[in-house]
């Protein structure tokens, strides 16, 4: 029927893979689930090893090359994962015919948009090639972060207001497209992530505590939301055990993410480092009082 949008075919599932684990784990639990995924290693970015997985490697700004492995592989779905520190220089970008109305936002947008906006351009045009993005929590659905304490400790009645502190300045960053990450000590928001990432806002924080420009006798936490204008099918919140070991050498109390909205990378080594060294990990649920915890 005229005006009802047709639905792609399920196709083959392409992971596009910038740095960091979560592409590896996605590939696997992919493959898990009967799935034969194709990965597409981010040129300058993807870290990993994709040993047994038929793979690719592309620039992020070739457009024209993953038109073409996307028809040559019968990609029909296709899933954002992993870090990306660069982002493309406007020169270096091959379009194709398909994305030329959409060139001139991307443009824009690479100048002066935020991380989501920029994402957002990048869903469609990864959709104008014939392609249904999808989120990571659609493939591995078991690494999103539950409510309630994911180790041994629990937060304390003062952690519970830092987190509360710092789960409001969070959303406050998410507005504005900066950052998901805040940390907050003794009441007072001390780091707000930008683009360097949580593991160096992190270590941004242990330098200031370092020159007592922090309190050394409270703690503090991190929290890390989406933001409110988030797309869930890219670049959700994560956390794994570098983040507690950032998050340790920074002399925090511990660590709070969005239940159901933030991606947990090796929970089990995580738990295991956190456990020992005395820091808590939680799933907040901004819906409920005080977090859900």
């Amino acid at each position: 029927m005229r005006g009802v949008p047709s639905l792609a075919p399920k196709g083959r599932l392409a992971i596009i893979a910038g740095n960091g684990f979560l592409p590896i784990y996605l590939a696997e639990a992919a493959r898990e689930g009967g799935e034969n995924p194709f990965i597409i290693s981010l040129r300058n970015e993807s870290d990993q090893r994709f040993d047994g997985f038929e793979t690719a490697s592309a620039s992020i700004a070739d457009i024209t090359g993953f038109e073409r492995i996307f028809r040559e592989k019968g990609i029909g779905r296709v899933v954002l994962s992993g870090g990306v520190t660069r982002r493309p220089d406007w020169r270096d970008i091959r379009p194709n015919w398909k994305v030329l109305r959409k060139l001139p936002l991307l443009l824009r947008t690479l100048v002066s948009g935020g991380d989501d906006a920029l994402l957002q351009v990048a869903i469609g045009i990864i959709e104008a090639q014939g392609c249904r993005v999808i989120g990571a929590h659609e493939v591995a659905p078991g690494l999103l972060a539950k409510t309630g304490k994911l180790g041994a400790h629990s937060p304390s009645q003062d952690d519970i207001r830092d987190i509360e502190k710092a789960a409001e300045a969070a959303r406050r960053l998410g507005e504005l497209d900066i950052g998901q990450g805040s940390v907050s000590v003794g009441g007072r928001v001390v780091a707000l992530e930008g683009v360097e990432g949580t593991d160096r806002m992190l270590d941004r924080v242990a330098a200031l505590r370092a020159e007592g420009r922090i309190s050394a006798r409270r703690k503090g936490v991190l929290v890390k939301l989406c933001k409110p204008q988030q797309d869930m099918r890219a670049d959700l919140p994560t956390i794994g055990p570098s983040t507690v070991e950032h998050a340790v050498k920074a002399g925090l109390a511990g660590i709070a993410v969005e239940a159901g909205r933030a991606l947990v990378i090796e929970e089990q080594k995580m738990i295991a480092a956190a456990d020992a060294a005395g820091i808590f990990v939680c799933g907040i649920d901004l819906g409920l009082p005080q977090g859900g915890l």
